[in-house]
């Protein structure tokens, strides 16, 4: 009988961690190793860091992230609901948020855990890259902090082209993070890929 009990305790242990760490992981199989891109290339044969890009090869959104200094290339939708954020980074389209071809605040959104992890390497002056429609849009930070979960003050109309991430805060934080990781950068120039 305690035999029995056993098997059944650890079955349902195996089904429970299978449950949970599934989606986990196909959100963290977003990114894989893969070549980089023009502006991105420009900038890294200036560099003494070699870089490793990350590709997603399961998922084609909407558009590319790439941000050279974590070595990560992530897709991007047109959407911010729970399971876009599962395949990726989504964007934000509000009222006081657009895409980057309309020119005003691009607003990005992405899971600490998973496609965002290692977001906090980031720093002031570093580069951006956000690919859409063949066009690519070259960002430098001007701006990171951390702020509570429920403020959203960041979320505004911008007087110039803007792009914004945000992601839970601290990224070791399990369940519902008290805060928000914020990443402020502003267009410095953009070009037609072919």
């Amino acid at each position: 009988m305690i035999r029995k009990l056993s098997i059944i305790f650890i079955t349902m242990g195996l089904l429970v961690v299978l449950w949970n760490g599934y989606p986990w992981w196909m959100q963290s199989q977003v990114v894989t190793e893969g070549p980089g891109n023009t502006m991105v290339s420009e900038q890294l044969s200036d560099s003494s860091n070699p870089m490793d890009y990350v590709y997603a090869d399961t998922y084609e959104g909407d558009g590319e992230l790439t941000v050279p200094k974590l070595g990560k290339k992530y897709p991007v939708d047109y959407d911010s609901d729970p399971d876009t954020l599962k395949k990726g980074i989504g964007m934000l389209d509000t009222s006081f948020a657009s895409s980057p071809s309309e020119g005003g605040h691009t607003v990005l959104a992405g899971h600490s855990e998973t496609t965002f992890a290692g977001l906090n390497g980031l720093v002031e002056g570093d580069f951006i890259y956000l690919t859409e429609n063949n066009i690519e849009y070259e960002y430098q930070i001007n701006k990171i902090w951390v702020a509570d979960s429920e403020d959203t003050s960041f979320l505004v109309p911008t007087s110039s082209p803007t792009l914004t991430f945000t992601t839970c805060y601290p990224f070791d934080f399990t369940g519902s993070a008290p805060e928000r990781f914020i990443v402020q950068a502003d267009l410095v120039k953009q070009q037609e890929i072919q």
